[in-house]
């Protein structure tokens, strides 16, 4: 892995200037680093910027490749800046690393490292993992796709410390010599094609989790994954296997109870997280605990207490016999079908958001028990196609804040109200975040609560 001294009088160019870009420029100038700050547009003019202002570091408020030239030794952009950006392409022309801040915060860590990548369940799961350490009195700091930049928690870290990371296949691109001391891949699906282009190179992005890893260090993959054989073919790691519905593994249920070993740690309906994926996420996440030296009565406790993850399938509210969901992070085909799977009451089903050229049909044969729909966004008329070849009412509106009170109106004790768009939400809200929030306010609005 990178180290502290790859940095050290290194000129390198940050690129993008949010939570990440400032987390990385300020942890580079620790590393002694002269830094360039490189953004699409103005500068926010807070106190971070003029810190890094005072302390030698240049802005440049355009990013147009000519900013990038040979005397630059890294490019640390943020993930979710494309790699046909003109920078960018500048970047690799010129054989300039491209690295992410993960990266960076990585060069100064010796401590134990888990980390976590996967389509659907990479934040419930990390969470999950989480809560368990540390309900087993270990000490563990998160960081990374949950939310928070590894540069902002490294400095701290010492080798005693366990650093769980959630990575996206966006950051793991630009941290090419990762090596976690546990790996966990939850599962892979076709997802975000418009960034990594076809399957194939998301797959690879997924890959770069254990490509680095020894024979000492462990992989923990889903057995029921469709990549999962090429995995282990082609991983150095110790692999380890865990299952939803097959039974033959460490950690299992038998549809009654959550078996560790042959300890039957809890009967099902104890857990309170609900939806079948929700179990894989657990039997992962009941996994890579085991593996990190966690006792079954740390385990067993989380489970009892867990209740989800903000705007991953998250229960809002029950009003007059209507349960309120939010899944504002269900940004995918698969994330959707899953939670419409995980009811079985009359459902008024919110859905739309940014067109990837996704083929919504897919959702058909999940809509069985989905009483209406209410459809936005860049997506609405396809959202529109599919219920209407499952023959169910559909409404249109403008946004989600629009979708609330018609799915008030129509809901009656009994029923479920699902906001799960199948969709990102980059078209009309700045995170699938931002959405859900919007929701949830307007549901407390007209409900007058």
């Amino acid at each position: 892995m990178m180290k502290i001294q790859d940095f050290n009088n290194k000129k390198v160019m940050v690129f993008g200037w949010a939570r990440s870009g400032k987390a990385a420029a300020q942890r580079l100038l620790e590393l002694g680093a002269q830094v360039t700050v490189v953004n699409g547009g103005e500068f926010e003019d807070d106190m971070v910027y003029r810190q890094l202002l005072a302390a030698g570091v240049q802005f440049i408020n355009h990013d147009d490749a000519v900013s990038l030239n040979t005397s630059f030794d890294y490019l640390i952009k943020n993930p979710g800046i494309s790699y046909e950006t003109a920078l960018v392409k500048q970047a690799k022309k010129l054989k300039i690393p491209i690295l992410t801040e993960v990266a960076v915060a990585l060069s100064s860590f010796e401590g134990r490292l888990i980390a976590v990548t996967g389509s659907n369940g990479k934040t419930t799961t990390t969470s999950l993992i989480r809560d368990m350490l540390k309900s087993d009195g270990q000490k563990v700091t998160t960081a990374g796709n949950i939310g928070i930049p590894v540069c902002e928690v490294i400095k701290n870290l010492t080798a005693d410390d366990t650093l769980l990371l959630e990575l996206s296949s966006f950051q793991l691109m630009g941290t090419p010599d990762i090596r976690p001391d546990i790996a966990l891949i939850t599962n892979i699906f076709a997802n975000h094609l418009d960034y990594h282009g076809t399957r194939e190179n998301y797959v690879a992005a997924k890959f770069q989790l254990t490509k680095n890893q020894t024979s000492n260090q462990l992989l923990v993959l889903n057995a029921d994954g469709q990549d999962t054989d090429e995995f282990i073919k082609k991983t150095h790691a110790k692999v380890v296997a865990f299952s939803r519905i097959k039974n033959d593994y460490t950690v299992r249920t038998d549809n009654v109870d959550l078996i560790i070993s042959d300890n039957h740690l809890m009967p099902l309906s104890d857990i309170k997280l609900v939806g079948p994926h929700n179990l894989e996420n657990i039997v992962a996440a009941v996994t890579v605990a085991k593996l990190a030296g966690v006792h079954d009565t740390a385990i067993r406790h989380v489970l009892e207490t867990f209740g989800g993850v903000e705007h991953r399938l998250q229960h809002v509210l029950t009003d007059n016999g209507v349960v309120f969901y939010n899944d504002s992070k269900a940004t995918d085909i698969e994330a959707t079908q899953t939670a419409l799977n995980s009811f079985h009451q009359p459902t008024i089903w919110l859905a739309g958001g940014l067109d990837r050229g996704d083929d919504l049909m897919r959702l058909l044969p999940n809509l069985s028990h989905v009483k209406a729909v209410i459809a936005f966004g860049e997506t609405q008329q396809k959202i529109v196609a599919v219920a209407r070849a499952a023959n169910k009412p559909v409404i249109t509106v403008d946004d989600v804040e629009q979708g609330v009170p018609v799915a008030v109106k129509l809901a009656v004790t009994g029923d479920v109200v699902l906001l799960s768009p199948a969709a990102a939400s980059w078209d009309q809200y700045k995170s699938f975040e931002e959405r859900g929030e919007r929701y949830v306010t307007e549901l407390k609005k007209v409900l007058g609560l």
